[in-house]
């Protein structure tokens, strides 16, 4: 826990800290000041992170929302079903999630630049759905592997058709694993940087871009201070979400993982 978390509080300590001490080894807050943070919003030097975090929000959340509706669907499916091919279906699906990103960048920019999407939301949502989409298959289709099926039939038997079964009395006991993947998903998709550095412009651009954009007075002086207090800004939100649902993560992540 203190390796993963000393680079955020390293990160928090700087970002409250007075630029002239930016490099001040003291590993407790000193010279403290909130002009970091207002720096971080100060459009004035080209810079807008307001608008960075409003689309880093939109972009995660339609990747969420449309990744969790085709997962649920496509976990079912390969969880509950028998079909012709299920397998292979299922060994695609996990294999896109080891595809590298890096050999994505050029054909969808160019698909992009074809279709006029470049510099609007769906050039990123419509990526980054591919990528968090087979970690949504992998995570609900184990849970759903292992829910009792009596539950089901006996459902079926009560006159309920087999997508009301799926709809009243699975989705609901599948709750937690659909919470759990909500917000893996998410942090996912704000974390996404290499394509949305080429994919969008400075009225789309998510966090990751604004932050690596960011500029300070001077041109030649990389504005550390600032960037601390906007990383400070996006992250510190994220980590507190985290452990303050970690038993629901971790409940959704170990749901299906023992057999009864």
């Amino acid at each position: 826990m203190v390796w993963g978390l000393a680079p955020f509080y390293w990160m928090a300590v700087t970002a409250f800290r007075d630029p002239a001490y930016t490099f001040d080894n003291t590993p407790w807050p000193t010279h403290v000041t909130l002009e970091n943070f207002r720096d971080a919003f100060d459009t004035s030097r080209g810079n807008d992170f307001g608008m960075a975090l409003v689309n880093s929000f939109v972009i995660a959340s339609i990747t969420t929302a449309l990744a969790l509706v085709i997962g649920i669907f496509a976990a079912y499916a390969l969880a509950r079903l028998t079909f012709k091919g299920q397998y292979l279906v299922a060994g695609l699906i996990l294999s896109a999630s080891m595809f590298p990103v890096v050999v994505l960048v050029t054909p969808l920019f160019q698909l992009f630049t074809n279709l006029g999407w470049i510099g609007q939301y769906q050039a990123m949502i419509i990526p980054n759905i591919s990528f968090v989409l087979p970690m949504t298959v992998y995570i609900l289709a184990a849970f759903f592997a292992e829910l009792p099926w009596e539950l089901e039939e006996a459902a079926r038997i009560d006159g309920a058709s087999k997508m009301q079964a799926f709809r009243l009395v699975m989705l609901p006991l599948a709750a937690p694993a659909v919470f759990t993947t909500a917000i893996l998903a998410f942090i996912a998709a704000v974390n996404e940087y290499l394509l949305a550095r080429l994919l969008s412009n400075g009225s789309t651009e998510p966090v990751t871009v604004a932050i690596a954009r960011f500029s300070g007075n001077n041109p030649l002086v990389e504005p550390y201070a600032a960037i601390m207090a906007a990383g400070t800004i996006v992250t510190i939100p994220l980590v507190v979400m985290v452990l303050a649902f970690q038993r629901r993560i971790i409940s959704g992540l170990t749901a299906g993982g023992v057999k009864s």
